[in-house]
This record gives structure tokens, C-alpha cells and sequence, in this order.
């Protein structure tokens, strides 16, 4: 395994510092979202698997240890182990995905935009469960119909607009990041 150079870990340092910044970017809808998975969506795309997962572990490590770097300028375990967390959690899972697409098919927009979907929907997956699992701890159960109402409904179209955008900037920037 060779190690990273200067310039992976600048562009992994810039990567981290891009998706704390979408994940404070919070458009006012009936339902607010943040940009965060466009952020996990456009690193791994330009970065590949490997500087791709190290981005998204990095933002999650920093987060994690109580730097505010997730939605609403949170930070810390408390943040990452909340009803939300698991949503963080998943983005590994996206960024697992997009990353093995593009070591498998390169950057193409058909590939780019189906891993992205793929891997929203297993963020999706995991952050549902740990959504539940939380919840029900501190509340009381809900249905999964409920939780899928809160959680996952209510963002389908803004996450699909966000990885479309992903895919489109992936295609446009990843030869120019490339010459440097």
C-alpha cells in the first residue's frame, strides 16, 4: 500500500473541510436539508475510494471528538451517537459505494449517478434503523413507516437533485483536480 502523498492529504484536508461546510449550508424548505451528502457525493466521486472513505472518516473523526462540524455547528459523541448519527455513520456507506463505482466503471454519469443513489439509500438504511433504535430508547417504538416518513420521505427528491449535481461537477472538475 503506498502511502499518501502531500497531495492526497490536502485534497483529503480540503474534502473534510468542504462537507463540514455543506453540512452547515441549511436550505429553508418546509423541511430544511443540508448539503452534506452532495459534499460526500462530489468527494468521492472526484477522490476515488480510497481518499474518498479517508475524507468522510476523517470529517466523522473530527466531528466525533467534538469538533462542530456536523449539521447545526454540532460536534461530539453525543452528536454522533443522537437519533441523527447513524445518518452520519452511513455516509461511509456512501462514500463505499461511489468510491468501488469508480474504481470499477472510472467517471461516467451513468455509474456516478446510480452509486450515488445507491449509496444515499444505504446512509439511508443504516440511519433509519439507528434512527429507531435510538428513538424507541428514549421515547418509545415507532413504526418503520413513521420513521421512514420522518427520515427518509421527506428528502428523496432534494438527495436525488444533490447526487444528479454530483455527478454533473464530478465529470467537470475531476480533470482539472487531476492536472494539478
Amino acid at each position: 500500500m503506498r502511502k499518501l502523498s502531500t497531495r492526497d492529504i490536502t485534497y483529503v484536508a480540503l474534502s473534510i473541510a468542504l462537507i463540514a461546510v455543506c453540512s452547515w449550508i441549511s436550505v429553508p424548505m418546509t423541511i430544511p436539508f443540508t448539503l452534506q451528502t452532495f459534499a460526500v457525493c462530489l468527494v468521492t466521486g472526484l477522490l476515488g475510494l480510497k481518499l474518498g472513505l479517508w475524507s468522510v472518516g476523517g470529517y466523522i473523526l473530527l466531528g466525533a471528538i467534538g469538533v462542530p462540524v456536523f449539521s447545526g455547528f454540532r460536534g461530539g459523541l453525543g452528536a454522533l451517537l443522537g437519533t441523527t448519527g447513524g445518518y452520519i455513520v452511513g455516509f461511509l456507506f456512501t462514500a463505499l459505494v461511489v468510491g468501488l463505482a469508480v474504481r470499477r466503471f472510472g467517471r461516467k454519469l451513468w455509474p456516478l449517478i446510480l452509486s450515488m443513489a445507491v449509496g444515499i439509500l444505504l446512509c439511508y438504511a443504516f440511519g433509519t434503523a439507528w434512527f429507531m433504535i435510538v428513538y424507541a430508547r428514549a421515547t418509545g417504538p415507532i413504526s418503520l413507516g413513521t420513521a421512514l416518513g420522518w427520515c427518509v420521505f421527506p428528502y428523496l427528491i432534494p438527495d436525488a437533485v444533490k447526487l444528479t449535481l454530483a455527478a454533473l461537477l464530478t465529470l467537470r472538475l475531476h480533470p482539472l483536480i487531476s492536472k494539478v
